[in-house]
């Protein structure tokens, strides 16, 4: 068993809020569901997240297996980040996240 597994929690929704549970990698995820983006595209997209932060976070999911970031030789150097297969493979978790986040705003409609 690998030292990563075994630092995981045993409940497996736990398991997912430890990888994907701070608001960043969530908006991470949702930014480069559709396509790679440069560290400026991302940064811009999300929006208030502080550059330290924003590389923190991408960093961890790097680690986590959920982000690929490609280097390409060029001057200056250009970086892009994009899903892995394991990150795509959490969609299905963030359109439930934004359907029903659409459902609530409509109750409060009414």
């Amino acid at each position: 068993m690998s030292d990563k597994l075994k630092n995981l929690p045993a409940c497996p929704v736990e398991t997912t809020l430890t990888l994907i549970g701070s608001k960043w990698k969530v908006l991470i995820l949702r930014d480069l569901i559709p396509e790679k983006k440069r560290f400026s595209e991302l940064k811009r997209s999300i929006g208030s997240v502080s550059q330290k932060v924003l590389t923190a976070q991408l960093r961890e999911m790097e680690a986590d297996g959920l982000v690929t970031r490609t280097v390409y030789p060029e001057v200056p150097p250009r970086v892009e980040y994009e899903l892995s297969d394991l990150g795509k493979s959490l969609k299905p978790i963030l359109d439930s996240l934004w359907n029903w986040g659409e459902k609530y705003k409509e109750s409060l409609k009414k």
